[in-house]
């Protein structure tokens, strides 16, 4: 389905003149929209009508199978299930997505090489390419029954010691301060004949949970240390925090949202009383300064998509790109035999490891990978379970849908309907899932709400039912029993639910 059926399929073309905007001072006298700044009132109420929640659980609501509006995908469920273009894409469009698909399985390899044009790995990196980590464009797990981490890892963070820190903190100069010895992440894999900073160890330990009607669940609570350090032991007050590599599906039309409806649902005073206190986050844009809406990376630290892909490209690669320039990765000073090393910049291609136009593909590939297309929407059992997701509170940050923007910059993504089910605010999750690193805005407690589209296909794609930030859940039962903090009663009236009930609610889940 092209672009141009697409505002035929969602929503009315617009016309007519833009809505008078209020501003909203969020941090540092930055101003944001409360209302949408790309819509006539008409259609402003056109949009809040269609976004609205459901009260009726006996039908699938319009457009629901269609998760990513127009650039849904309808391809065949199978294991490339999270690998496809955005539907409505043009020819030329479609050009671009397969040369940033090229370049996302690309291996690179150490400099130098007689293959220059892949030059650049490391010195020190965790992964050979974007596809080492983004298994297939979907989820990361941990190194389950063998050392293969490949797509897990570690952040290394400490907090801001000095007043000139914590101003830099709060002015949103700086996420976080990283090791003085092994950075920002802990890199496991070197260049020939250098040393490996460390190793990932996890080890788990059984915690039972009692259900209603006597059920038992069994959770796991990890623990993270390192070994074999190449330079000595980490700072004292450096937090480790486990990561593995989210899904790829839907960003672009993450990135559409406006900032006004992502802004609306915060509360961080929770002055309704609901025990939900959402909040946004705020990050700078890497290339202009300029302060932005985060909504990309498990803390919300990045504001687009491009800025998580340069990201990649120097910490998961050690690559340098126009974006950071960083020609040793996250090799830091005390590291100097990485710092000896040699560099994959070729002059004739430009001053950096992966010059343009390297970076604008592969981000192009990750704005435009689809959503796939419901599965069962009509189904008794998923309509019975969707009505137990809304009644147990989980849609309180789980957003069901949003509109996208009219002037979105890819038109693909433009005024569509889609059903992330996020907000893409940080919430508190309590201590169980801390991992007591600040990163920005969002201090140890919280993360950002994840979207949920897709997450039923995670065992196709991937071969795995490993869920949360480090994997630790091993289906989504375990999922919603690690919730904690804001989501502490939603968690709690899951948990209270009758076995049938609980087993509708998951293959709604399932659905998505």
């Amino acid at each position: 389905m092209r672009a141009s059926r697409s505002l035929v399929l969602m929503l009315p073309v617009l016309s007519g003149a833009l809505v008078l905007t209020s501003l909203i001072a969020i941090s540092g006298g930055v101003a944001f929209p409360t209302t949408r700044t790309d819509l006539d009132p008409k259609d402003q109420r056109r949009v809040e009508a269609v976004t609205k929640f459901t009260t009726d659980f006996t039908k699938p609501e319009q457009f629901e199978p269609m998760a990513g509006g127009a650039a849904t995908s309808r391809a065949i469920v199978n294991g490339d299930a999270f690998s496809h273009f955005s539907a409505n894409l043009s020819f030329e469009e479609e050009q671009t997505f397969k040369l940033g698909n090229a370049l996302f399985k690309k291996l690179w390899v150490p400099p130098p090489s007689s293959t220059q044009a892949s030059d650049g790995l490391g010195p020190l990196f965790n992964a050979r390419a974007c596809q080492s980590c983004h298994l297939k464009d979907g989820r990361g797990h941990p190194p389950e029954g063998s050392a293969d981490a490949t797509s897990m890892f570690l952040r290394l963070a400490r907090p801001a010691r000095t007043e000139d820190e914590r101003k830099a903190v709060a002015d949103h100069r700086k996420l976080n301060f990283p090791d003085a010895v092994y950075g920002e992440q802990l890199q496991d894999l070197a260049v020939q004949g250098l040393k490996i900073e460390g190793k990932m160890q996890v080890s788990y330990q059984e915690i039972p949970v009692t259900l209603a009607g006597g059920e038992i669940a069994h959770l796991r609570k990890p623990a993270y240390s390192v070994t074999d350090l190449g330079h000595g032991p980490l700072e004292g007050d450096v937090t480790l925090s486990p990561r593995v590599a989210p899904p790829m599906i839907g960003l672009g039309l993450i990135q559409a949202i406006h900032e006004a409806d992502i802004i609306a649902k915060a509360d961080p005073a929770d002055r309704d009383g609901n025990g939900i206190s959402g909040r946004p986050a705020l990050t700078r844009d890497h290339r202009t300064g300029e302060l932005k809406l985060g909504r990309f990376g498990f803390k919300a630290q990045n504001a687009t998509i491009r800025d998580q892909s340069s990201s990649a490209f120097v910490g998961d690669l050690g690559i340098s790109t126009p974006d950071n320039p960083s020609d040793y990765g996250d090799c830091t000073k005390a590291e100097a035999e990485c710092l000896a090393q040699p560099t994959g910049v070729q002059p004739r291609l430009g001053p950096f490891e992966a010059p343009d136009p390297v970076l604008p593909l592969v981000t192009f590939y990750s704005e435009n990978l689809a959503v796939p297309a419901r599965r069962n929407v009509g189904d008794k059992t998923v309509l019975k379970g969707k009505a137990l997701f809304y009644r147990s509170g989980c849609t309180a940050c789980h957003t069901p849908k949003f509109v996208t923007r009219r002037d979105a910059v890819n038109k693909a993504h433009a005024f569509q309907l889609i059903w992330p089910y996020s907000d893409f605010l940080l919430h508190d999750m309590g201590e169980g899932l801390a991992d007591g690193q600040q990163v920005g805005v969002a201090n140890g407690r919280e993360w950002r709400t994840q979207p949920l589209w897709g997450i039923g296909l995670t065992e196709t794609v991937n071969g795995h039912a490993f869920f949360l930030h480090d994997g630790r859940a091993r289906n989504l039962t375990e999922a919603i029993l690690w919730h904690g903090g804001e989501a502490q009663m939603a968690r709690d009236a899951f948990a209270a639910l009758p076995g049938d009930d609980r087993a509708a609610l998951i293959t709604f889940l399932e659905s998505l």
